[in-house]
């Protein structure tokens, strides 16, 4: 009797330790669905009313604003080819002498060098002979003149006499104006030392001969001079920024001899042909360039500044990289958000600008949407 009533109390215990732990169970959630902190279902994320992530998301909506697209490209200073001339003499012979040197300041008609040559010796003597056979052919058709006024002489002989003037009068002019090429006139100098005069003026930036050497390059320079006080600075815009690049727009230009400087300069001219092996177009800007601080074949770095255009803005800190694409949260209802993949343009500052994927007015998660990743 008294082992019976041991078990019916153990048996009664246990019942009521099940039935009472049974009760705390159903009344108490489990720890880990009480702080859950997101929820995912059919694409949305939902932040639950006790999330912790509540406290550090922020929810801002996608703004309008005026927005300029800068484009950099790498540029070269380049000396402005109408006032930079290679001084090639038209004559070859021995230099007598160099009027100016290396870095010379140069004016207009200043006398650059003077040559011994035996290619004007012969331009003259050309000259002389032609301006004889011409008066000598002059003499002679007045003469066959007279005669056919006469009846003496026959028809043809005066026409022989006509042609061979005009023959004369054309190769007197031809050597008339090889001596003006040459920038001499018959009758004045020595007839062998030829003296170059500079058509422009500026500095002498290069110097390949030597007095006393003798030059019969017809086709390389004795020396360069040029007029730096304006250059050109220019530019390889990418086939894909034509139509963004303009003349009269303003540049922003770098120098890597003068990193901590900016200057600026407008575009002057826009190339009309497309390079087909790098797909850019040639770009020139004008710069001024009195200073002489600008060096032809420097090296810079060359901001466009482009037109100013309405677009929708979004802080940077909104963007989430999600394999090769960019992704933003947006939010579809109090607290429930949808991952979206969207394409940006222009940054400017800690604002980026949205091509495509939202809309204006659209509300975001703009700071710590990391957490809402997967």
């Amino acid at each position: 009797m008294k082992v019976l009533n041991c078990k019916w109390l153990i048996g009664a215990a246990l019942a009521v330790f099940l039935v009472v732990g049974c009760s705390i169970s159903a009344q108490t959630p489990p720890e880990d669905q009480a702080n859950t902190p997101l929820i995912r279902e059919e694409g949305l994320v939902s932040v639950p009313d006790n999330s912790p992530l509540r406290k550090s998301l922020q929810v801002a909506a996608v703004e309008e604003e005026s927005i300029e697209r800068p484009i950099i490209v790498p540029g070269t200073v380049e000396a402005d080819p109408a006032t930079l001339i290679k001084v090639v003499p038209p004559v070859s012979g021995k230099i007598l002498q160099l009027h100016k040197h290396l870095g010379d300041v140069v004016r207009k008609g200043d006398a650059l060098f003077t040559l011994d040559s035996a290619d004007l010796a012969q331009a003259y003597s050309d000259a002389s002979k032609a301006q004889a056979a011409l008066a000598l052919a002059k003499r002679n058709v007045e003469r066959q003149r007279d005669l056919s006024r006469a009846e003496i002489s026959a028809r043809k002989d005066l026409e022989q006499a006509e042609s061979d003037y005009s023959q004369a009068a054309s190769e007197a002019e031809r050597a008339r104006t090889r001596l003006s090429l040459l920038g001499v006139e018959p009758g004045k100098g020595d007839g062998r030392r030829y003296t170059y005069h500079s058509p422009i003026a500026g500095h002498v930036i290069e110097l390949t001969g030597a007095q006393g050497g003798f030059w019969n390059d017809m086709n390389a320079p004795i020396m360069t001079v040029a007029d730096l006080s304006k250059v050109w600075l220019s530019a390889g815009v990418q086939e894909k920024d034509i139509s963004s690049v303009f003349v009269g727009q303003s540049a922003k230009i770098t120098l890597n001899a003068y990193e901590s400087e900016a200057f600026t300069g407008n575009v002057r001219y826009v190339g009309a042909v497309l390079d087909p092996d790098t797909r850019t177009i040639k770009v020139r800007i004008a710069i001024n360039n009195e200073s002489g601080r600008f060096r032809p074949g420097m090296f810079a770095k060359v901001i466009f500044n482009c037109r100013p255009h309405k677009a929708a803005v979004i802080p940077v800190s909104a963007l989430l990289q999600r394999g090769f694409n960019t992704q933003v949260f947006v939010e579809k209802t109090s607290w429930q958000f949808e991952p979206r993949i969207i394409k940006t343009g222009v940054q400017a500052g800690d604002r980026v600008e949205v091509l495509s994927g939202l809309n204006v007015g659209e509300r975001i998660v703009v700071k710590e949407g990391v957490l809402l990743n997967d």
